[in-house]
């Protein structure tokens, strides 16, 4: 693990310490609009690195076209239409740091920068889609095609990566208040489960909104008020109808109708709460008890005749599971819960039949999130600061949901939180928050506080290994995963 990331610091490192091969260009190719088209093939790939022949020593990053530019380079998408924020293209040649981020050194590499017109024409071009010379704005050709939102809590954004390039393709702002500070905190996303809209929670002090985006146009639908709280998970049914939301500080569910838009039922459990999901048949609520070790089971219809039970009373653990989420089997007949507690680090199996232990599984240190291999039948949790590798904070254990039996710790990158699934690509992708800044180059400070950047990683399920194929930097303290098929 520490290899890859090595060699690919070094390949970004090249882009900036040696000179590069020059191949002629031929600007007949170009999609750019002319005055893009200008400064980019007199100064980016005429006179420098950015071409075809020579992209294997410049990080990757081929500029020769428009449609080559949007492949990213070895750290991800350099140009991300309408955000100039987040085009790390920017940052590299821009010189004065009241005008945005400054990357150094600046490019073009050892020859004059940019004039501050040719800047600001290319921060412009970016901030209105990056369109070709024809007005095409690249992605918007396909409003069906698979997705993966990552939330940022730290920018008060959700990230946008095209599953078929496997870059950023967008960044869509959350919350209700522009540069909140502190942010209103996007704790927790999902895709409805018929693909049609991205729900939204937050778990900053005093928010009391859920939010509802269109996956086709990625555009705000409606602010659904859910009462003020710290709302930090929730699930949804399989009809795509309803959302069900816990509170962290004040114990508080809700019951919401996303069509109709409004909040249903209202009531607190007078605890610190974290991790929700339905049972199979969409009739129980399973919410967790993070402040102990207790288990809230609810009927969705007769939320008063709740049972609760201590996780601690079979097998107990020294001091409190402190329950983080919980998730259930593909086929429904087994339900699993992460336990993060100090001196606990265990996922609890249990038969969703009647809520007996089945199994304990002790993993690396603060298990938090889980995604579940429909096709091939496995769990997989991320250990958020597990130290298991040498020089690297956090694994993902695999889990044979059918055996019960740990067969792989994965190591992922640093301080990894949720993952999500993909069996068509046979994909595991990881949230990797690096929210203490210690995690490995090369991560940018970001555009929105200065703080230091996370990154999304990608483990290959033939392999077990991290994939290749996925490459992108994320915005601050990058948190929970849904995908859009």
């Amino acid at each position: 693990m520490m290899k890859y990331y090595y060699i690919l610091f070094l390949s970004f490192c090249v882009l900036f310490s040696v000179g590069c091969l020059k191949d002629k260009y031929d600007p007949l190719r170009s999609e750019y609009p002319p005055e893009v088209d200008q400064i980019i093939t007199t100064r980016c790939t005429q006179s420098g690195c950015h071409n075809e022949k020579s992209k294997d020593g410049a990080a990757g990053l081929d500029l020769s076209t428009w449609d080559k530019m949007f492949n990213g380079g070895s750290t991800g998408a350099a140009v991300i239409p309408y955000s100039s924020r987040f085009s790390t293209l920017l940052y590299f040649v821009n010189t004065d740091s009241s005008d945005g981020l400054v990357g150094t050194p600046t490019m073009p590499l050892n020859e004059a920068p940019l004039t501050k017109s040719q800047y600001h024409l290319l921060r412009n071009w970016i901030a209105s889609g990056a369109p070709d010379k024809n007005g095409v704005v690249m992605f918007s050709d396909n409003p069906d095609r698979k997705k993966i939102y990552i939330s940022n809590q730290g920018c008060d954004n959700v990230a946008i990566l095209d599953a078929g390039l496997k870059v950023i393709m967008r960044y869509i702002d959350v919350g209700t208040i522009a540069g909140a500070s502190p942010p209103e905190t996007p704790h927790s996303i999902k895709v409805t489960p018929d693909n049609k809209y991205l729900v939204v929670i937050f778990s900053g002090i005093n928010e009391g909104y859920m939010q509802v985006f269109d996956t086709k146009t990625d555009s705000l639908v409606k602010n659904i008020a859910i009462g003020l709280g710290s709302w930090n998970t929730f699930t949804i049914s399989s009809d795509s109808r309803y959302a069900y939301a816990a509170d962290f500080d004040n114990g508080l569910v809700v019951f919401v109708d996303l069509v109709a838009g409004i909040t249903t039922t209202s009531f607190t459990l007078n605890t610190s709460l974290h991790g929700v999901a339905l049972n199979s048949t969409d009739d129980t609520l399973y919410i967790g008890q993070n402040s102990s070790s207790g288990l809230f089971k609810i009927p969705i219809n007769d939320r008063s005749n709740f049972d609760y039970f201590d996780l601690n009373d079979v097998q107990p653990a020294p001091g409190n599971l402190k329950p983080h989420e919980i998730d259930f089997s593909p086929d429904g007949s087994k339900y699993f819960v992460t336990c993060e507690g100090s001196g606990a680090n265990q996922v609890r199996v249990y038969n969703a039949h009647n809520d007996q232990l089945i199994h304990v599984f002790n993993v690396g240190t603060k298990p938090v999130e889980m995604s579940t291999s429909a096709s091939r039948n496995l769990l997989f949790v991320t250990c958020m600061e597990d130290h298991y590798f040498p020089f690297t904070t956090g694994s993902v254990r695999v889990i044979d949901i059918a055996t019960l039996t740990e067969t792989h710790v994965i190591e992922v990158g640093w301080q990894p939180h949720d993952l999500v699934v993909d069996d068509d690509e046979d994909l595991v992708y990881v949230a990797n928050r690096n929210y203490d800044g210690l995690g490995p180059a090369p991560h940018h400070a970001s555009a929105c506080n200065g703080l230091k950047n996370g990154y999304l990683s990608a483990i290959d399920m033939n392999t077990m290994k991290l994939s290749s194929k996925v490459k992108a930097e994320l915005s601050v303290d990058p948190y929970s995963l849904t995908i859009k098929h």
